[in-house]
């Protein structure tokens, strides 16, 4: 399908009296990489959270893949809210890796990669297990098939959260600080994850503070507060000659 791979249209979200989102448009190509940066609650994790329809828009339209997401368009133009198995199946398509690894503790590595494909894809166990080994293996925990997280470090269950979003053949990646959790010589197990995946094709939206990865892997930076995206633009610009006043007191702080 041609255009862009994400495309939020106009996107509001408020909590009560606070409005997090308001009014963002944002295009997002097939392969591209684009990395959200900004002050805690400006916006950027409710972005990945409506994207993947794990909060609902108070105003706008969220598409993936030319798919509206959460809701469909009846034939009189009106938009009715998704039923919950056509919720899971558009949510299928989207890999969304959390700060907290989130991982079922009673299941082993494999287990808890191969339990969506399983259960949400009706993928048969024995090929489930195969593609689960595999993407353990790419995420370098190719000897870790069988270990509980209870066993595994911070950024080992990062990277096995990782696979298990992969194991359901994402068309999209979101990220949400996947590194913030981690002690600091963990983290770079996980960037090169992320890296590895950035030159493989994947389309990615990465909430993150590790400015050193904005500036190696992501096609686009953007800067959002208070809701807007007040500033994007290529990594180079964005570093090196931002041009919004609110970007340049942001990245002095940072840099």
């Amino acid at each position: 399908m041609e255009g862009p791979l994400v495309r939020c249209v106009d996107v509001h979200k408020r909590f009560g009296r606070l409005e997090v989102l308001r009014g963002v448009s944002l295009d997002v190509a097939r392969g591209e990489v684009v990395v959200l940066i900004g002050a805690s609650g400006s916006g950027k994790t409710t972005l990945l959270r409506c994207i993947n329809h794990l909060e609902t828009v108070d105003r706008g339209r969220i598409y993936v893949d030319g798919e509206l997401v959460g809701y469909r368009e009846d034939h009189d133009g009106r938009v009715r809210a998704d039923r919950e198995p056509e919720v899971a199946r558009k949510r299928a398509a989207i890999g969304m890796v959390f700060q907290r690894f989130n991982l079922f503790p009673h299941l082993t590595a494999l287990g808890n990669v191969i339990v969506g494909p399983m259960h949400v894809k009706k993928m048969p166990r024995r090929r489930a297990e195969e593609v689960g080994q595999a993407l353990l293996a790419k995420v370098g925990l190719g000897a870790k098939v069988n270990a509980y997280p209870g066993q595994l470090s911070g950024g080992q269950q990062q990277r096995v959260a990782i696979a298990r979003a992969l194991a359901m053949g994402p068309k999209l990646m979101l990220f949400d600080e996947p590194t913030s959790a981690l002690d600091p010589e963990l983290v770079g197990e996980v960037l090169e994850v992320m890296k590895s995946l950035a030159r493989e094709g994947m389309t990615m939206i990465v909430v993150t503070h590790e400015m050193g990865f904005a500036r190696e892997v992501a096609d686009r930076v953007i800067f959002m507060d208070e809701g807007v995206i007040l500033e994007e633009g290529t990594a180079e610009h964005f570093f090196q000659s931002p041009t919004h006043p609110r970007t340049q007191a942001f990245l002095s702080k940072i840099l």
